[in-house]
């Protein structure tokens, strides 16, 4: 397998049970290789796609001092800017060479988890960022829904047991400036190899490449989609409630050539979490002789603070 898997979601959304069904089928077998898929058919628009960039990179060419009057503290960087080399992966000293923004969900009906999460920051020298970073969250987040319900029917659920942990999930959208390379990087690169916390992510097209998967032989293949199609993967959240069904695979951004140290990188994915009272106990229906049981019960919100320590974000 040189590249991920296309899946097409208009298969799945269709009234044809054959094509429904073929997507089911691709999606998860691609989920048990290799654990990412490129996908087309989504809900966001290529119009609405090139808005957000636009906004992220006047944000990101804002002075360092304005950027940083963002930088929230106490809440281990879940709402507004989170500052250069400040997030390092699961095991790693070195922080990656990044900063990011982070969107969170904006709840409705339920003033009760509304007040468990951070407020969303409002930037006023951008005045398009907070409008366009939300549209694109409700439309990546509508995507993140079907293709959990296409899961559920891959290992046997019912179609909509993912829906009441996502509708108002603690899911992020997250905004990624790699600046250009200022000399030798002294071991560290743009993203260090790790699995993402959530269920699955949602990756709009990055400005340049970079991004690599590493297949189960433990060979590192760059992932590269069309520019209609958004990158999805599985998180260790899915992988653990699956009983390693599905797979989270280890991914990495690696530093350009030295050639194009001097050229930016921006990166968008959507991290589509559960509600923090969802439980990863391994599901009965992945468990059995040949697959005992590999994790200990945990929630998802329990899973996500043990995660955000061994990120640093949070003490």
């Amino acid at each position: 397998m040189q590249n991920i898997p296309s899946v097409d979601l208009s298969d799945f959304l269709s009234d044809d049970a054959n094509r429904k069904q073929k997507f089911i089928k691709e999606i998860g077998e691609a989920y048990e290789e290799i654990g990412f898929v490129a996908l087309r058919g989504h809900f966001l628009s290529d119009q609405l796609s090139e808005n957000l960039y636009k906004e992220v990179k006047a944000f990101f060419d804002l002075p360092e001092e304005v950027k940083e009057s963002y930088e929230i503290e106490g809440i281990g960087g879940q709402r507004g800017y989170t500052s250069f080399g400040k997030e390092s992966a699961k095991g790693k000293k070195e922080g990656d060479l990044k900063e990011f923004w982070h969107f969170g969900q904006e709840v409705v009906g339920n003033e009760k988890l509304k007040a468990q999460y951070p407020k969303n920051v409002l930037v006023n020298e951008v005045p398009n960022f907070n409008n366009i970073g939300s549209e694109t969250y409700k439309n990546l987040e509508k995507t993140a829904i079907y293709v959990l319900r296409a899961l559920a029917l891959y290992i046997g659920l019912d179609e909509l047991y993912f829906d009441k942990y996502v509708t108002n999930g603690n899911s992020i959208l997250r905004a990624i400036h790699y600046p250009p390379i200022q000399g030798e990087p002294k071991g560290a690169v743009r993203a260090a190899a790790h699995g993402d916390i959530n269920l699955i992510t949602l990756l709009m097209g990055a400005s340049a490449s970079g991004l690599e998967v590493q297949n189960k032989k433990g060979d590192w293949i760059a992932v590269t989609a069309l520019p209609e199609q958004i990158v999805v993967n599985v998180g260790d959240m899915l992988e653990r409630l699956t009983n390693n069904k599905l797979r989270s695979t280890i991914h990495r951004v690696v530093n350009p050539p030295k050639k194009d140290w001097n050229k930016p990188r921006y990166s968008i994915p959507f991290f589509t979490h559960p509600i923090s009272e969802m439980k990863l106990n391994c599901l009965e229906k992945c468990v059995d002789k040949e697959h005992p049981k590999m994790y200990e019960d945990i929630t998802a919100g329990e899973f996500l603070n043990e995660r955000l320590r061994e990120l640093g974000l949070i003490k």
